[in-house]
């Protein structure tokens, strides 16, 4: 009987078992990757070198993007890797890496969309007390907070999971190392612990939800009796990126880990994991971009300054 002592290498779920497919799937992800990097690094360097960006809104925003670029570069490149070799193996000492880092960038993700959505709720509810209640300090502490909720909770998943011994094998159904596709390959009733700490992640999840909620709730109820329409869609513009970027956080996240067994295979359990784990890195940058025409000047002012000094 093997453990997890003498496992020292996973096998990933292929994308597919021709050669060419495989090939198309390396360029497509190749260019969803690419894409990512442009984005999310153009809002970074925008971000980082305009100084009317450096509000509390742009500031939770850089933290954003640097997030999404760690997180879709956990597991993208593997995976193209991967496919570019024609091989589905990951190191025992990758997967672990590949889980702490998921759980790190993605639970910090979420923390900092919630502090973004009180961001918001104070800028438009309370705006007489926004620089008292955002001051650079307090945003700074928030961010911390976010980074090192994400730190906590992986560093106890990845522990309790890899501290599991394991029988059945070493292939997973997945195109990374994922703690589920993980906890079935374990022989021990432990793992019941390691339900136990996802059950506790998946509350703390439902609060920050639950606030989310709330806060646009009460932003909406405060737009909406604005008098004048120039400052609802003013509001609206600054809102409406960030809510679309929760809304597909959290619907592809939710679908991953709550749909019924009934509807699972491994094909649809990897679209549904590269909706959630690569499509929002890649289109976050876009969403905000498309709406914001603060951040679209600063963009095309450093574009234009980079291509006048040529």
């Amino acid at each position: 009987m093997s453990n997890s002592s003498s496992i020292t290498q996973f096998l990933l779920l292929a994308f597919s078992d021709t050669w060419e497919l495989q090939l198309l799937h390396f360029w497509l992800l190749l260019g969803i990757y690419l894409a990512a990097l442009l984005g999310n690094g153009l809002i970074i360097t925008t971000i980082a070198c305009d100084q009317h960006l450096h509000t509390p809104m742009y500031f939770f925003l850089l933290n954003l993007a640097l997030l999404d670029l760690g997180s879709i570069s956990i597991t993208v490149p593997k995976s193209m890797a991967n496919s570019l070799w024609d091989t589905t193996v990951i190191s025992y000492a990758g997967c672990a890496a590949q889980v702490f880092f998921v759980f790190f960038l993605f639970g910090a993700e979420y923390s900092l969309l919630t502090v973004m959505s009180y961001d918001r709720y104070v800028a438009i509810c309370k705006p007489l007390h926004y620089g008292t209640l955002l001051g650079s300090r307090a945003c700074v502490h928030m961010a911390a907070a976010a980074w090192a909720s994400g730190f906590l909770n992986a560093l106890l998943h990845t522990a309790n999971t890899f501290s599991l011994p394991l029988c059945k094998g070493n292939a997973l159904d997945q195109f990374f190392c994922e703690v589920p596709q993980i906890l079935k390959l374990s022989c021990s009733c432990s793992y019941l612990r390691e339900d136990g700490i996802l059950g506790f992640s998946a509350f703390l999840f439902f609060v920050c939800f639950v606030f989310i909620v709330v806060s646009y709730v009460q932003i909406f109820r405060a737009v909406l009796r604005m008098p004048s329409e120039q400052r609802r869609h003013k509001a609206f513009s600054t809102c409406l990126p960030h809510l679309a970027i929760v809304s597909l956080f959290i619907i592809t996240g939710m679908f991953a880990y709550l749909k019924p067994p009934s509807i699972s295979s491994p094909s649809l359990s990897v679209i549904v994991s590269v909706l959630y784990s690569v499509v929002p890195p890649a289109v976050n940058p876009f969403i905000y971009s498309m709406k914001n025409q603060e951040l679209k000047n600063a963009l095309w002012t450093l574009m234009t300054g980079c291509f006048l000094k040529q």
